[in-house]
């Protein structure tokens, strides 16, 4: 089961004795750009590997065609001690909303294990917009259409969480997906739209700003630094989501290097510092096992495959 800071009681003495690395630098490929949460994240999973196995460790940024750059360049890469960090909608999604995407992570690549998610918040507008979830909902039932929520852009994890509101309460809202974050953001502050969704990241400040008010979080339970919002699941059960990120070695990748990576990574989520540099992404750590990351992957694919399905989105 998937489990946050799983303890680690394996000596890593007893791990980096393990399986013998080649001569070339770890790569790590990132489907996303300097400075993004998923370099950072990258960056933090990569100084782990390098103290502990003394070795040095590249990130390679690929992004763009909506992580399919990156996945190929993983999947084709020479160096066999090549691993992908990769976020969840490159992992589940792109799959489905991209032809081009011919890939599937789950048996194209060994999943290593789930490093850290950060949840969805609903936000709405602190003047005019509805101050609860459950208001919310009972104005979109009341007026068909009339309640807009804006996301980002189609077939992102906001969208699609925002998707999984109307299909688990059949409420019908007015989805509106936005070209950028600070766009559907911003069409929240100024009053054009009651309700926007996204990653905790970009929308705490202005809810503690009081420029927006925070209506519902979609994790499992209470995060710290979030204590003051309610859980999405108490008022819409099923309604959960989490933007996350999962590390990837390639395919057949001996296990007991699979486990070596696995148990070092575990280890550093237990590290406050590293707790406290994802934090500071509005990102939470996870860890387990590769079994677990496999379940966890699992459930994640079966739960956006069918909103998707559900929902007006074509592949490109």
């Amino acid at each position: 089961m998937q489990t946050r800071r799983t303890l680690v009681t394996l000596a890593l003495g007893a791990l980096i004795g393990g399986a013998a690395w080649g001569q070339e630098p770890i790569e790590i490929i990132v489907p996303a750009g300097a400075g993004s949460a998923p370099d950072i994240i990258a960056r933090i999973v990569g100084d782990e590997l390098s103290t502990r196995l003394k070795r040095p460790v590249v990130v390679n940024n690929r992004p763009g065609a909506g992580g399919i750059i990156a996945v190929m360049a993983a999947k084709s890469a020479s160096n066999p001690d090549t691993l992908l960090l990769a976020q969840a909608a490159v992992v589940t999604v792109t799959p489905l909303t991209y032809r081009a995407a011919k890939y599937d992570l789950e048996t194209d690549m060994e999943p290593v294990l789930s490093v850290a998610d950060t949840p969805m918040m609903f936000v709405a507008n602190a003047e005019h917009g509805p101050k609860t979830l459950a208001d919310a909902l009972a104005a979109a039932r009341k007026d068909p259409g009339a309640v807009a929520l804006t996301t980002t852009s189609r077939g992102s994890i906001p969208h699609l969480t925002a998707e999984l509101l109307v299909q688990t309460t059949g409420a019908p809202f007015n989805i509106v997906p936005t070209a950028t974050t600070g766009q559907g953001i911003q069409t929240v502050v100024g009053g054009e739209a009651a309700m926007t969704v996204n990653g905790v990241a970009p929308l705490l400040p202005l809810v503690k700003s009081g420029r927006l008010k925070g209506l519902a979080v979609t994790s499992a339970k209470v995060l710290p630094g979030l204590e003051g919002y309610p859980l999405a699941k108490d008022i819409v059960p099923g309604l959960q989501a989490t933007g996350w990120f999962m590390l990837f070695a390639k395919k057949g990748t001996p296990s007991a290097r699979v486990q070596q990576i696995n148990q070092i990574v575990n280890t550093a989520l237990q590290s406050p510092a590293v707790v406290e540099k994802l934090a500071k992404t509005a990102n939470y750590p996870l860890g387990g096992s590769p079994a677990d990351a496999r379940a966890f992957l699992k459930q994640e694919k079966a739960l956006w495959s069918g909103i998707v399905k559900n929902t007006d989105i074509h592949p490109e």
